[in-house]
């Protein structure tokens, strides 16, 4: 049997009274979002007839989503990263601010404090010897269209397993493996050596794949380069390129594939090459600029405060 209480005066004034909004004391802002939040699933509960036993196996699942550390997985895979970054390309549309190069989504694995190189750096320590020698290297831009000097190019990938460092289940990867801060020589140009990455997927007996399994969605991710890129007087940069070729590519579970985020992965192995990048074989090449925005009324708008592992 199903009950109509939501819209009554006694449950309304719970809501206010469990929101803290009768109260002098706390946060106003957190007040206003936990109402909101509170009246959401007051009502969902209501309109779709939730029993109680569907709700506490809610719950358990929520204990089992932290105890795993996933939530950060699990943000993208329900595309709520995706849709801040809606939200944010709106704001920007609306203020007759154009994004050169399209933002996407962080993700859960990025480390403060890789090493700084500058112009150039190796990524990879030699030690993952199933991957495909990759140089990748291209052009900082600023908002006016020219090379941007000094900007930092923030750069961070996973192994041919899938696995990040400081991530890395297996113990197998050195600390910032694959991870490192490029400053832009005086022409704007980044350069690095790596391997070619694999996707990866969610942990196949954690919370996250139990409840995309339960949508009938996969949880695999394309192979893709997370980068951040910042300079005096423009806005943060937080983007990421897909692997061009891989399978994925457009079916991301974590939606952060983008128009313009694909570029060429080019096989070379002409001697010219090779010899040019000092390798002794054949390698794959992705060249890929980018251009920052200016700030917005002297602000950086697009810094996001989010709890990251720093080491």
């Amino acid at each position: 049997m199903s009950v109509n209480i939501f819209n009554s005066t006694e449950v309304q004034d719970f809501l206010r009274l469990a929101s803290g909004l009768d109260q002098g004391g706390g946060s106003p802002r957190t007040k206003q979002i936990v109402h909101r939040i509170l009246s959401d699933l007051f009502k969902t509960i209501e309109d779709l007839n939730i029993t109680s036993d569907e709700y506490w196996a809610g719950v358990a699942y929520v204990n089992r989503l932290g105890a795993s550390s996933e939530a950060g997985l699990l943000s993208p895979g329900l595309g709520l990263d995706r849709f801040l970054d809606m939200r944010m390309d709106a704001e920007d549309a609306a203020r007759g601010v154009k994004n050169a190069t399209p933002r996407t989504i962080e993700g859960p694995l990025y480390v403060e404090g890789a090493p700084v190189e500058q112009g150039f750096a190796r990524l990879d320590d030699g030690s993952d010897k199933a991957g495909q020698t990759l140089i990748m290297h291209g052009t900082v831009h600023g908002a006016d269209g020219r090379p941007l000097a000094g900007a930092k190019v923030e750069v961070w990938h996973a192994n041919t397993k899938g696995f990040y460092s400081h991530f890395d289940p297996t113990g197998e990867q050195k600390p910032f493996n694959m991870r490192r801060t490029i400053v832009t020589d005086a022409q704007g140009r980044y350069k690095f050596q790596s391997i070619v990455p694999v996707g990866y997927g969610c942990p196949p007996d954690g919370p996250t794949q139990a409840l995309l399994n339960a949508l009938g969605r996969h949880g695999n991710r394309p192979a893709h380069i997370h980068f951040f890129v910042t300079a005096d007087g423009h806005r943060k940069l937080t983007t990421q390129i897909n692997i061009d070729g891989d399978p994925l590519v457009y079916d991301d579970f974590a939606y952060a594939t983008r128009e313009g985020l694909v570029p060429p992965l080019v096989e070379r192995s002409d001697d010219a090459g090779i010899n040019a990048e000092g390798l002794n074989g054949p390698f794959a090449e992705i060249v890929f600029d980018m251009r920052l925005s200016a700030l917005v009324d002297g602000l950086d708008n697009q810094i996001v405060d989010r709890p990251r592992l720093a080491a």
